[in-house]
């Protein structure tokens, strides 16, 4: 069965699933709760980690070197038991490493480290992925947190995404669950989007290049949470059309793309660690005060 790990500080309280080393809430010591509570009438998840591939792959199957390998959305580490390496007040920090059954899936030695860390209203998630076999190793990584929508004390207020470089970047649809090989104008308006259920009709917002490192996610005249990215160029943005969640999802990779080449290396945005090398991904969000 899965164990909770609770870290805190004056600030906030976060409680960590060895299951996926998923966050499970955040609370502020106001008693608000700031994350997705996984209602099953909506979307189990709260924040799943995704990997070895982020979105979907065409039948879910990957191919690696040509050979076919089942592979659902998002991966398998969301479905994983973590093990604890270490922990104290203010930090936790998760590892899943290769065994059997996930070379059956994926044929390479890896690690995956998850570390979720406090520091006053900030809550920061890093993870760093290593190549620990002797071949090159392909992987798409992403976070997939969902935060409440309306957010606590934004009840009936306009919700907005506000990009920090004030980008505009351009949507890429999604086919059947695939990237389509064409991209839209974009949503934002310099830098800004007024959140609507309409534009979830069609499935999440994805926005391949340009949205930058940064965001914030506010209720107008109300609570604002501030988000950071660190080596995830890719944002996309997703709810249920009429769930009481927002997920914002910074990502290295995406989905296959609609129509093109089923290797896992050949994904947009795929890395490919060498053997011994290994990559981080971060990203932090800051609660109001």
């Amino acid at each position: 069965m899965p164990s909770l790990t609770r870290i805190a500080n004056t600030d906030l309280s976060v409680d960590v699933s060895s299951l996926g080393a998923e966050v499970q809430s955040i609370t502020t010591t106001d008693g608000k709760a700031w994350l997705w509570n996984g209602d099953a009438a909506f979307w189990t998840g709260r924040s799943p980690v995704l990997f070895p591939i982020v979105g979907k792959a065409p039948d879910d199957t990957v191919m690696i070197d040509g050979t076919p390998y089942a592979m659902a959305q998002h991966g398998f580490a969301r479905r994983r038991e973590f093990a604890l390496e270490s922990t104290t007040a203010t930090a936790c920090r998760y590892r899943l490493e290769a065994s059997d059954d996930t070379r059956a899936v994926y044929p390479f030695d890896f690690g995956l480290t998850v570390e979720h860390s406090l520091d006053g209203r900030t809550l920061t998630v890093a993870s760093t992925v290593e190549n620990r076999g002797d071949t090159p190793m392909p992987f798409g990584f992403g976070y997939h947190p969902a935060f409440l929508w309306p957010l606590p004390g934004g009840a009936g207020q306009p919700h907005t995404v506000t990009l920090d470089n004030a980008g505009e970047p351009k949507r890429q649809p999604l086919e059947k669950g695939l990237l389509s090989t064409s991209r839209t104008p974009s949503p934002f308006d310099k830098g800004r989007i007024v959140l609507t259920q309409d534009q979830f009709l069609d499935d999440a917002m994805v926005f391949p290049e340009g949205a930058g490192d940064g965001l914030t996610y506010a209720a107008e005249g109300g609570p604002a949470l501030k988000f950071h990215f660190e080596n995830l160029p890719n944002l996309a943005l997703w709810t249920k059309p009429g769930a009481p969640f927002l997920c914002i999802e910074p990502w290295h990779g995406t989905a296959a793309e609609f129509g093109g080449s089923r290797e896992l290396r050949d994904r947009p945005f795929t890395t490919v660690l060498l053997p011994e090398e290994s990559r981080r991904f971060a990203f932090s969000v800051t609660f109001p005060g």
